[in-house]
């Protein structure tokens, strides 16, 4: 740790920022804190998180800003880290792919229109919608009720210099803005069409509704059958608009519903944005996780970025977990929407089945996200080649096997080998061991069990050319083995003593610190990097691929039973005489000639089955 702990007298015990910088004068992270005093002290008061430890290596001074409030301070910190872009604090990078729906209300004759990236001055925008189609046909189907143009700047002007308004007009889906001395259309008739359209897309379709069918019965009325047939029309339209907002609460309720997904790098997140009860946007985000954040924080700072540059503040935000600060943040978002806003956690209920909806779209995200790196081919060779040129290889890793053991006590000892083959696995040639050569729990002993006899397959089937080839005869470019210098050494061992010329790393309890047999010190691999992408699925993989076996080892064991150590007795023999005694007690205390009248038994094998179950009753006594 190389930052100098500032003295505690001087460290005001208030609300406030801190700034930790390096060498440079840098900013390489920013925090916030009900008590500066408390919060600084405690970065040298209690062992810290590897990220931490990674923040205060990187680290040489620590400063502070004192704030009013702890609101004051929460908006101090989202500021700075805008400002500084500090590496260890998290950062959310909008997802520019997410189209909206945008209405130009700045400009003298508004237009809707799609629209993506950064949002602009002057724009209300709505949704964000799931693919730009579906904007495209909500709108096909508004604009025969609100004749708002949709078209460009460009477009607009030429039409104004032609003194003739386009084809929009003439089929009713535009007003004719561009020449409205000879449509007609005045600014506060186009703004009402404009107001009513925002009104329709932000939940308030009831009145809009009721409005046209009003009006269709009334025109039917005074027999004016043509117009009665175009306000028909605007009313099926609209109602078809509605169809791409799902109704998803009984009541015509504004929330914000927000779910999290997370592993021990990456975390999702997912929005669905629900006004008068129907769902008229959703987002997803996928950021690193380079701050020592749990969930609880991880919520704190997702509604921070969220809201801060969002101006639509619900009176309701559900959220899977209460997030830190809770009490701030509602504080905070009150001011921004003028009235009380809460965050709460939906226990049972529409709302309850609405969040576990959110969940599942933001685990799909997440498995996307993931499956997409994996899937690109271009990626997975550049993740190889760095992780190769990390490492020191001579060559992108293109075999890598990796291996973990699983323990529980001294019992159920297993191994697990992974292979990763061009960066995805390849489970045709994962392999389980059984440890048996190891007394007692020694990971150590139990690693160099697993990979003497992996190799020692390896050099038997590459002595029988004649032989088909197995998949053992396939050597690694890469052995990977989980745990720190101890399993490390254990593996160099094993492979120098079968004279086989393999490079091998240990991966430790940090991810993101790899192990060299030449390196006293661990390797820190930069966090977001595509190499540490793969060594994540390596140990995920493995970890999943070892507790696996380990679960069908102790479930066998813990339902295994005496009759199964008796030749002869099979399944369907055991079944009977347990349905016949009715427990296996019960069947210890049968004589011979009890057990023999049972269908399938004979007495020979019953005098058997009589003389097994009562050994542990004499070894007991």
């Amino acid at each position: 740790m190389s930052v100098a702990r500032p003295e505690p007298s001087t460290v005001p015990d208030q609300p406030g920022v801190y700034l930790f910088r390096d060498a440079e004068g840098r900013v390489v992270y920013v925090g916030k804190a009900r008590s500066l005093r408390k919060r600084l002290a405690s970065y040298w008061s209690r062992p810290l998180h590897p990220r931490t430890e990674a923040m205060m290596a990187a680290a040489e001074s620590v400063d502070w800003i004192v704030a009013s409030t702890e609101v004051d301070a929460l908006m101090l910190e989202y500021n700075l880290i805008k400002q500084h872009q500090p590496r260890f604090n998290i950062r959310y990078k909008d997802d520019k792919s997410y189209p909206y729906l945008a209405v130009t209300v700045g400009e003298r004759w508004p237009r809707a229109q799609v629209l993506r990236g950064t949002k602009r001055r002057d724009v209300r925008y709505f949704g964000p919608f799931g693919h730009a189609y579906a904007i495209r046909e909500t709108l096909d189907a508004l604009t025969r009720v609100f004749p708002v143009r949709t078209c460009s700047n460009a477009f607009f002007e030429q039409r104004a210099r032609a003194r003739r308004p386009c084809l929009y007009y003439d089929i009713g889906r535009c007003s004719g803005p561009c020449v409205p001395a000879l449509t007609g259309v005045t600014e506060d008739r186009y703004r009402a069409d404009v107001e009513a359209l925002m009104d329709f897309l932000s939940g308030g379709e009831r009145s809009v509704l009721a409005r046209l069918e009003r009006e269709m019965r009334a025109a039917a009325d005074r027999q004016e059958y043509e117009l009665a047939a175009k306000l028909r029309d605007q009313l099926a339209a609209a109602r078809r608009a509605l169809e791409h907002q799902e109704m998803v609460l009984p009541r015509p309720e504004d929330l914000d519903v927000v779910a999290l997904v997370e592993d021990e790098l990456e975390a999702a997140f997912q929005v669905f944005f629900v006004r008068r009860g129907r769902v008229t946007g959703r987002k997803g985000w996928v950021v690193d996780r380079v701050e020592e954040l749990d969930r609880r924080g991880l919520i704190a700072s997702f509604l921070r970025e969220l809201y801060m540059e969002r101006q639509d503040v619900p009176a309701r935000v559900l959220v899977p977990e209460l997030p830190e600060d809770a009490a701030v943040l509602e504080a905070w978002l009150a001011e921004r929407r003028g009235s009380r806003v809460r965050l709460a956690v939906p226990e049972r209920g529409a709302k309850r089945k609405l969040l576990e909806t959110v969940m599942e779209n933001a685990r799909e995200h997440f498995a996307r996200h993931k499956l997409k790196r994996a899937s690109d081919f271009g990626a997975r060779s550049r993740a190889l080649a760095e992780l190769g040129a990390v490492l020191g290889l001579e060559q992108a890793p293109l075999r890598i096997e990796c291996y973990d053991i699983s323990n529980l006590g001294p019992t159920d000892k297993v191994g697990s080998m992974v292979v990763f083959e061009d960066g995805l696995p390849k489970r045709s040639d994962y392999r389980r061991f059984e440890i048996r050569g190891v007394p007692g729990q020694d990971d150590f002993a139990s690693m160099e069990e697993v990979l003497r006899r992996r190799f020692s397959r390896l050099l038997a089937e590459r002595a029988e050319p004649e032989a088909r080839p197995r998949r053992f005869a396939y050597p690694p470019s890469l052995v990977v083995v989980d745990g720190g210098r101890g399993q490390l050494g254990v593996a160099t061992r094993v492979l120098a003593e079968l004279g086989l010329d393999i490079p091998a790393v240990g991966l430790a309890k940090r991810l993101e610190e790899v192990y060299l047999p030449d390196r006293p010190e661990p390797l820190v691999i930069p966090r977001g990097s595509e190499a540490l992408f793969v060594l994540q699925h390596l140990r995920d993989e493995a970890h999943r691929f070892a507790l696996t076996y380990h679960r069908v080892k102790r479930t066998k064991r813990a339902l295994a039973s005496p009759l199964d150590e008796i030749p002869g007795v099979g399944p369907a023999r055991k079944r009977a005489l347990l349905r016949r005694f009715g427990s296996l007690a019960r069947l210890a205390r049968a004589t011979p000639e009890e057990i023999a009248a049972t269908p399938g038994i004979g007495p020979e094998l019953a005098r058997a089955i009589s003389e097994r179950l009562r050994e542990p009753a004499r070894e007991s006594a």
